[in-house]
């Protein structure tokens, strides 16, 4: 039975196809991974079959009587309102349903035999619905989820209005979760967890009875949840049935086959064409070859599998710092209240550093606090003198400028060419250099941000969470260029199969924190 079904469905932005006649089907309990570079359309496409987008031409159907669930980051949460009170609204039927028998059994006070005899049938069935619903325990439920995520370390009587936006992500996510719709509909919720928080959603979604579709670019994490792969690519939506690892031995074997056939069918095209050549003069062949021509007419070319953009990224390498690049004396960082205990490190030229815990601890607080960019609550961190560092922040805010100006503006002496060809070699097309800021994907964004820090000559890279919304081509190129620098490396990440090969210490920031976990 199919819950979800998209039949010819076109769109396009401007001049470019982000679809172009793609069928879907999602079928009851399904785990459906949807894939493809930064920049393909998967965003819009979970935009249309949402109903925020409407297709050019096709037609997207939804079951009846089927609830959905949209892990939406860009959802707004009301200022005021505490942790606890959001996700309870997962289940405001089920207060509202409360609301409506305390009603009954106020006027019960003041009312006939008759109408009390109603009043009590009435409160009886609703209380009957919120027991088996497991209304009476919901509170327990909301911490279990709300703890597995990681929201216990923040505090449920939080106001929501002071979280970060990987914590706005989390709350959102648990209140998704705790609503358990039909279809889970997530993009990209792995890129505001940490590892046991990846874990407890892994296990989560192994064990879903319903159906979702999944955006993630973590493979680790894909070949554990779902079962099927949508791959998007060119506009053409492709069905593959198995997890990643499953759909990457069908893609490879399908590229050869149609790279054969192109193969094949370009030494036909020559062979043709050389005889229509030589015979179509001869009086006595000219029918041959005008017999030849209509094959030639009539053949529906196969084009060669195109190459993926596949991003190039190189740090450029300035003088040498001093040994010692970091170091913190009786360091304590935090805002208004101290996030950590007292820190005593150093870290020295060379090093490569990452560093991991449960989000919302002061990891990226650490690398502010450790660059000078916000001060510390007490003590002292001291950076070498000779320290040239490129920062990678894990939130930051888009003018209205395009990709180009972007660049162009922290490198003015560079000439227009000189600033496309850095942008290209990130793996951002023509189009996506001129596009503004603000509209470009999740990833794309972040190779403009990578191509800021490529063109300045660094001896330090600090970099937080820089793997989040990229695409695995550039995973992999970011990973080879970080093992390829010379010079010192502090990174926050959350995946270990990310760094583990590049690091040579790591800090478990759970070790100093204040918060209880």
């Amino acid at each position: 039975m199919s819950v979800l079904k998209c039949s010819d469905v076109s769109f396009s932005f401007g001049n470019r196809i982000i679809l172009e006649n793609a069928s879907f089907v999602m079928q009851k309990g399904e785990h459906i991974g949807l894939i493809g570079l930064n920049g393909e359309g998967k965003s819009t496409f979970i935009k249309m079959i949402t109903g925020d987008l409407t297709p050019d031409q096709g037609k997207i159907e939804w079951c009846k009587r089927i609830t959905t669930g949209y892990l939406n980051q860009y959802t707004t949460l009301t200022k005021g309102k505490t942790i606890r009170e959001v996700l309870r609204e997962a289940f405001q039927y089920m207060y509202d349903s409360e609301k409506e028998m305390n009603i009954l059994y106020e006027k019960m006070a003041e009312c006939s035999e008759e109408e009390m005899t109603q009043y009590l049938e009435e409160a009886g069935e609703i209380q009957s619905e919120l027991e088996s619903s497991g209304f009476y325990a919901l509170d327990s439920k909301i911490e279990e989820v709300a703890n597995g995520l990681g929201l216990g370390s923040i505090g449920l009587d939080h106001d929501v209005s002071n979280l970060s936006g990987g914590q706005r992500s989390k709350v959102l996510l648990t209140k998704l979760l705790l609503a358990n719709p039909m279809i889970l509909i997530l993009d990209e919720p792995t890129n505001f967890l940490d590892e046991e928080q990846i874990i407890w959603l892994q296990n989560f979604l192994q064990n879903y009875d319903n159906a979702f579709l999944l955006v993630s670019h973590d493979i680790s994490f894909l070949n554990r949840v779902v079962n099927v792969i949508y791959h998007l690519e060119d506009g053409v939506l492709t069905r593959y049935t198995g997890n990643y690892d499953s759909y990457m031995q069908m893609y490879e074997l399908k590229k050869r086959q149609q790279n054969m056939a192109y193969e094949k069918q370009q030494k036909e095209i020559a062979h043709l064409k050389e005889f229509i050549a030589k015979n179509k003069a001869r009086v006595a062949t000219t029918d041959l070859a005008k017999s030849k021509q209509r094959i030639l007419d009539k053949m529906e070319i196969i084009d060669k599998v195109k190459e993926q953009i596949r991003p190039t990224f190189r740090f450029k390498e300035a003088n040498a710092s001093g040994k010692f690049v970091f170091t913190a004396l009786d360091l304590v960082i935090g805002y208004q209240e101290p996030l950590s205990k007292k820190l005593n490190f150093t870290i020295e030229r060379g090093q490569k550093i990452a560093i991991k815990g449960a989000n919302g601890i002061g990891k990226s607080t650490l690398l502010k606090t450790m660059l000078g960019i916000i001060p510390p609550v007490s003590g002292e961190c001291k950076l070498d003198y000779n320290i040239k560092y490129g920062y990678f922040a894990q939130e930051e805010e888009y003018s209205k400028k395009t990709a180009l100006e972007e660049v162009w503006d922290m490198y003015p002496m560079m000439t227009n060419a000189e600033v496309r060809a850095a942008l290209a070699s990130c793996g951002l097309t023509k189009e996506k250099i001129e596009s503004l800021m603000v509209v470009l994907s999740g990833g794309e964004a972040a190779k403009v941000r990578l191509c800021k820090i490529m063109l300045m000559e660094c001896n330090t890279l600090v970099l937080d969470e820089p793997t989040n919304h990229l695409d695995v081509l550039a995973k992999e190129s970011l990973k080879s260029a970080l093992q390829a620098f010379k010079g010192t490396i502090v990174l926050v990440c959350h995946e270990k199969e990310f760094y583990e090969d590049i690091v040579t210490d790591v800090f478990n920031a759970e070790e100093w924190t204040t918060k209880i976990l």
